[in-house]
């Protein structure tokens, strides 16, 4: 009747509600289905050649609830394995502050997921509060820079310079960037120089329902 509601609006009720645990496996379930569908749609029947739908991922985040029960890998494996979808082709996102709690047990919980096949990246990387001193003894595959340092690349030193570092650090560690909130043809070439694997933002595609999706993967644009 409404339309499409923000998460804005929709999250502060489903969580005070109860329903927000069950929405968030719903969310998993539902991004594994769709990944598991584009997969045989697009690497099944794809040319030989054809190498960049061997390499199709799924980007989900994980919320601090999710990642607080003690069943939270025992949840992921039932739902990979009764979706079909491999476990390299999940890459689960966290923010900062899921790893400020107990060390000892955030390590554990990231191992598991780890030997599940399935990787971790934390998002928003540069907002939160966790220590860098950390960083090198956790299991962590990815890096997402958060948009409030690439939206100034172009016009601040001082967060080239920080992208430039996190970057590095990231490389260093054996991990991958994202750079979120790409908006410019610019931010992108900038990116592209300084080695950054992936990138997201409205210079790419502003968010999209899964027919329009399909339709930009079947295009293969070439950036």
């Amino acid at each position: 009747k409404r339309g499409l509601v923000s998460p804005l609006e929709f999250i502060p009720v489903a969580e005070e509600t109860g329903l927000m645990a069950q929405l968030d496996w719903w969310v998993l379930r539902e991004a594994c289905c769709q990944m598991r569908a584009w997969q045989e749609r697009f690497v099944q029947n794809s040319e030989p050649s054809t190498s960049n739908y061997e390499q199709l991922t799924i980007g989900v985040n994980l919320s601090a609830m999710q990642f607080a029960q003690s069943d939270m890998v025992q949840q992921i494996d039932r739902i990979v394995r009764e979706t079909g979808l491999e476990t390299r082709s999940l890459k689960l996102e966290i923010t900062e502050t899921c790893l400020l709690e107990d060390a000892d047990a955030v390590t554990a919980m990231l191992e598991q997921l780890r030997a599940l096949g399935v990787k971790v990246g934390i998002d928003d990387f540069g907002t939160g509060y966790s220590s860098l001193g950390r960083l090198h003894c956790l299991p962590i595959d990815t890096l997402k820079i958060d948009r409030s340092f690439i939206s100034g690349m172009g016009d601040e030193e001082n967060r080239w310079e920080i992208v430039q570092t996190i970057m590095t650090l990231a490389h260093n560690l054996g991990m991958d960037v994202v750079a979120e909130g790409i908006e410019t043809a610019e931010q992108m070439l900038q990116l592209k120089r300084l080695q950054c694997e992936y990138g997201q933002g409205y210079f790419f595609s502003k968010p999209v329902d899964a027919p329009a999706a399909e339709a930009l993967l079947a295009a293969q644009p070439q950036w």
